[in-house]
């Protein structure tokens, strides 16, 4: 994920009339197709639901705090996702537990690519933030970007690890430090900006928090000897430190 998270910030409107409701695909999981101007193929319908039921059973038996019952809102957007596999979401609350995903038009001017290509990772991406609690609304976590960090740094290393999408949209680039990356965060005032430091920073960087994350996870990884599972039910702090910070 991207720059382009700044827009999941707009305010989360579900509009009834507009969408298209698949209840029950199976016991627990409501899969919403939102259309207004633009609208899914039938064809591309039952692809969505059938990547979003299948990665829902991998996630429940990897994440056992996964929320029983989960509404996942599906739509197509006109925004470019293409550095995130034209796929991109937010988890907007806990209870109940609710995640928007968003599908780009203008992937590649395909969106079953999009869906092939980006919507299983993010469904993995964003049901691990229910398992942890880590939503919009009712974020069970307290405030920092520190604490952002680490929890979009699981998050994305658990997709990667389970899906094989990797995208370098998510990773500092090679030619930065990732180190004085993640020490300049873990400086910051709980009160720190959040778009600044988690899309677009002044000095032209993108996605501080998110790439930060995603080295500091795999730093936690290699040098504690543990899993992604075993991490994830970790407090950040834990997490940090095991990281060797």
């Amino acid at each position: 994920m991207n720059l382009l998270r700044s827009i999941l910030l707009v305010i989360f409107v579900l509009t009834i009339n507009s969408c298209n409701h698949n209840k029950p695909n199976k016991p627990g999981l409501e899969v919403v197709i939102k259309e207004d101007t633009n609208q899914f193929s039938q064809s591309q319908k039952k692809a969505a639901n059938e990547i979003i039921i299948n990665a829902e059973k991998k996630v429940r038996g990897l994440l056992p705090n996964l929320p029983k019952d989960i509404k996942v809102i599906i739509e197509i957007v006109d925004w470019d996702l293409n550095a995130v596999g034209g796929v991109t979401g937010r988890t907007e609350t806990n209870n109940p537990a609710i995640v928007a995903i968003q599908v780009s038009n203008k992937f590649k001017g395909d969106i079953s690519s999009a869906l092939d290509i980006g919507l299983e990772s993010t469904i993995f991406h964003e049901f691990h933030h229910l398992s942890r609690g880590w939503a919009i609304q009712d974020n069970k976590f307290e405030r920092g970007i520190s604490i952002a960090m680490v929890n979009e740094g699981l998050a994305e290393i658990f997709a990667e690890e389970y899906t094989n999408a990797v995208f370098e949209e998510n990773h500092v680039p090679k030619d930065a430090d990732a180190d004085a990356w993640v020490k300049e965060i873990l400086g910051l005032s709980k009160y720190a900006d959040y778009q600044k430091w988690m899309f677009k920073h002044p000095d032209g960087r993108t996605s501080i928090g998110y790439r930060s994350g995603t080295f500091l996870v795999r730093q936690a990884l290699s040098k504690s000897g543990k899993n992604i599972l075993e991490l994830s039910n970790l407090t950040p702090n834990e997490i940090i430190k095991l990281a060797g910070y």
